[in-house]
């Protein structure tokens, strides 16, 4: 993604279009040791006009880097080795952390007269090392641009701005939440294309709306990089990857997020004076009910829910490899997964697919039971599935893996006992509990779950939690977080057993 990046900024194309690869070959050093060449692989498709940007990039070099893996990342070893770059010359460029390999990269650009050959540095740590990524991202090179699409909240995206025009992008944010939501509610992006552009006359006649608006709307989401504006005849628009993630019909669309965070979402967030001051949910305050009681009473906005749900499912990716979901796969009797309020079974769905002899229970409200039934039995999974329709009291026991997927930040610290209370009741002894939320960082660094926990206060009434805090609720029932690992989006899933008995003493 960093590399694309900073392809589609030199080449002043947008990355949607840039498919890059990293290919690494096992060598041999000079003494036998075993090494790796990291080869960044752009795929060229026919009549794309790319070849140009690979044959540039060979011919020069950009990405030329030496890489250096730390084998033992603690924190103390990373600002170290950074500083000591910083010292000698190098200068932060970038990096990441990807949960797939569970490694953190940190770059950097080598000074003009340093002896090393190459004009890029890597640093690689096995394992989340985000903190260290933040610290490091927030000493951006002096010139460097934010890429298309970032905002003045960015890490690195307010470095070259004056205060007054940060705090102005920062104030005027509103308008991009709502600029995104009628790009999705015109469907706008159904009627667009990634590959070519259209007129925006073409455009307003398509969608019923006003030209001159229409395009007023499009520059600015070209701005955002939802599209991308090209010169025809006339001017024109073409959509960008992630603007295409709004289409009805793309896979997990994000269109319900679009809808809900600019409808009911976007209302109770102007009340968010009352939760500030009060410590109530702004939403409770502004319709008078909760929002799971005012979705209930209203089917659109109830299936509107349960689908913006479902479109944040990305943070589910990898779920269903974690070590508990696949020993229980391999157990020699079948093996049953409880998901507690699962919504309308996306991650259930997920984990038996890729488990074909688990089965599974959905615990969940009347409504949101059919809808489940109706998606696993499309998938496939239905006959391996159980539904109950039911609350938090009515656990089912006797499950091998239970899971709480984004539940309890919607609730305050007594419910989330009450919760936990009842799936340790209904867990036996060898039973797993994986629990999915955003976890606060602990040194303030940028997290989406610093933003989320902004929304729970005003929204729902819940809140977001450090591991230590998910920690003291589960051992006041009885419960032990195992351990913790990272998932897209800022997600993480808490690994939870029975805490073990005492061994009784005898005289």
């Amino acid at each position: 993604v960093v590399v694309r990046g900073r392809l589609a900024r030199r080449h002043r194309r947008d990355p949607g279009e840039l498919d890059v690869r990293i290919l690494r070959p096992q060598v041999l050093g000079a003494d036998g040791e075993r090494r790796a060449v990291e080869v960044f692989a752009l795929t060229v498709p026919p009549h794309s006009g790319l070849e140009r940007i690979a044959a540039h990039e060979r011919a020069h070099g950009h990405e030329a880097h030496v890489a250096f893996e730390i084998d033992h990342p603690d924190p103390l070893v990373l600002r170290g080795l950074c500083a000591i770059l910083a010292r000698y010359g190098a200068r932060p460029d970038g990096g990441g952390y990807n949960p797939h390999e569970d490694g953190t990269v940190l770059y950097f650009t080598t000074p003009a007269a340093a002896a090393c050959a190459y004009r890029r540095l890597e640093l690689y740590a096995h394992g989340d090392h985000r903190d260290a990524l933040a610290a490091h991202l927030d000493h951006p090179e002096p010139n460097t641009r934010p890429a298309a699409g970032a905002t003045a909240t960015d890490p690195g995206a307010t470095g070259a701005r004056p205060p007054a025009e940060t705090l102005l992008h920062l104030l005027t944010g509103a308008w991009s939440t709502q600029a995104l939501a009628s790009f999705a509610r015109l469907r706008l992006p159904d009627a667009m294309d990634t590959r070519t552009a259209r007129r925006t006359e073409d455009l307003a006649r398509l969608t019923g709306t006003h030209p001159r608006g229409l395009a007023t709307l499009l520059s600015y989401l070209a701005m955002l990089g939802a599209v991308t504006r090209e010169d025809l005849p006339e001017e024109g628009f073409r959509l960008t990857e992630l603007g295409a993630l709004l289409r009805a019909d793309a896979p997990a669309t994000m269109r319900p997020l679009a809808l809900m965070y600019g409808g009911p979402f976007y209302r109770s967030f102007g009340e968010l004076d009352h939760s500030v001051r009060t410590g109530q949910a702004a939403f409770d305050h502004l319709f008078g009910e909760n929002h799971f009681d005012h979705f209930a009473r209203d089917p659109e906005l109830a299936d509107l829910f349960d689908r913006s749900m479902a479109a944040g499912s990305r943070m589910f990716g990898p779920l269903p490899d974690h070590p508990a979901l696949t020993a229980a796969a391999q157990a020699p009797a079948p093996a049953t997964v409880v998901d507690v309020a699962g919504g309308n079974g996306e991650l259930l769905r997920r984990i038996l697919t890729a488990h074909p002899n688990l089965r599974g229970v959905l615990l969940e409200r009347p409504h949101a039971v059919a809808a489940g039934r109706r998606l696993l039995d499309a998938a496939g999974c239905g006959a391996r599935c159980d539904y109950r329709a039911g609350d938090f009291a009515d656990v089912p026991a006797g499950g091998d893996v239970y899971v709480l997927a984004r539940v309890l930040h919607d609730w305050d610290d007594d419910r989330c006992r009450e919760i936990l209370g009842h799936c340790a009741r209904a867990m036996p002894d060898h039973a797993d509990l994986l629990i999915v939320e955003r976890l606060l960082p602990t040194d303030g660094s940028p997290s989406l779950a610093t933003a989320w926990d902004l929304h729970m206060l005003c929204n729902v009434g819940g809140r977001e939690r450090r591991a230590e805090h998910y920690a003291r609720l589960l051992a006041d029932v009885g419960l032990h977080l195992h351990g913790h690992s990272p998932l897209p989006l800022d997600g993480h899933v808490l690994h939870v057993r029975k805490t073990p008995a005492p061994a009784s003493r005898h005289p």
